[in-house]
C-alpha cells in the first residue's frame, strides 16, 4: 500500500500575487485545500520540507495527512505542483481533500522489472510506452505502483495493460494497450550507388587550383584574382 506521510501547513489569510511573493520570500509557498463538499481553504507551506518531502514520494499517489494550524489530520492528495519555468523554486500547490470511504481515481507509476532475453541475446531495444496506470480504490489502499517483469522477452514479444497484476484493484485504461515491447535493432543500409553519391559529396575542394585553358592546357590563376 502506498506510504501515508504527515505534512504541517499554516492557514493565510492574505491572498493575491503580491502576498504570494513574499511569502515566497519568505521561505513559504501557497497551497490551496479543496474537494467535493469542503471548502476550499487557503494555506501556507514550508517550501524546504515540501521539496524534501516531494523528493520521497510518488506525488499524485501517495495519502498525506495534512495537519493544519495543529488540528487533527486531512487526508489530501497533492494535485498539482506548480513550479516556476527556470528557477528551482515553487509556486504553488494543490491538495485535493479526500473521503476515505469513497473510491478515487489515481494514476500510480509502472517498473520495469529484468533485463528482456530479446535485449541481452538478440541486441534488441526495449521501448517502454506507458509509465504509469489509471487505478480506482479506496484511498487507503492506493499502491505505491507495480512492478513487471520483462526479463522474458524476446524480439517482437511485448506487454500490455492486461499483463499488469494489480492484485484486484481495478484497472482503468484499455487493456489492450501497449506497455513495453522488444524491438529489432537499427541497422541502417546503405547502397552501392548511395556511396559512391556520398562519396563524390566529400570529396574535398582543392584551393588555388590551376584552371585548365581551352587547349586543355593548364592555365595559370590570374594575378589578383
Amino acid at each position: 500500500m502506498t506510504k501515508q506521510i504527515k505534512l504541517k501547513a499554516q492557514h493565510r489569510d492574505e491572498r493575491g500575487k503580491a502576498r504570494a511573493r513574499k511569502l515566497r520570500r519568505e521561505g513559504s509557498v501557497p497551497a490551496t485545500m479543496y474537494g467535493r463538499g469542503f471548502e476550499p481553504e487557503s494555506l501556507r507551506l514550508d517550501e524546504r520540507e515540501f521539496s524534501v518531502l516531494l523528493g520521497r514520494i510518488s506525488a499524485g499517489s501517495t495519502l498525506i495527512d495534512l495537519e493544519v494550524d495543529g488540528a487533527p489530520a486531512r487526508k489530501v492528495l497533492i494535485r498539482e505542483v506548480q513550479r516556476h519555468p527556470w528557477r528551482p523554486s515553487i509556486l504553488h500547490v494543490d491538495f485535493f481533500r479526500i473521503n476515505v470511504d469513497e473510491e478515487i481515481k489515481v494514476a500510480v507509476p509502472l517498473q520495469l522489472m529484468g533485463e528482456a532475453t530479446g535485449v541481452k541475446n538478440e541486441g534488441g531495444i526495449l521501448q517502454q510506452h506507458r509509465y504509469e496506470i489509471q487505478i480506482s480504490c479506496l484511498p487507503t489502499e492506493i499502491p505505491g505502483g507495480f512492478e513487471i517483469d520483462v526479463s522474458e522477452l524476446e524480439i517482437g514479444d511485448s506487454l500490455l495493460v492486461s499483463d499488469v497484476d494489480a492484485g484486484g484493484i481495478t484497472v482503468l485504461d484499455d487493456p489492450d494497450s501497449f506497455v513495453a515491447a522488444v524491438i529489432p535493432p537499427t541497422i541502417l543500409v546503405v547502397e552501392e550507388e548511395e556511396e559512391e553519391e556520398l562519396e563524390g559529396e566529400l570529396e574535398p575542394e582543392v584551393i588555388g587550383e590551376e584552371r585548365e585553358g581551352e587547349d586543355g592546357e593548364a592555365e595559370p590563376e590570374a594575378e589578383g584574382s
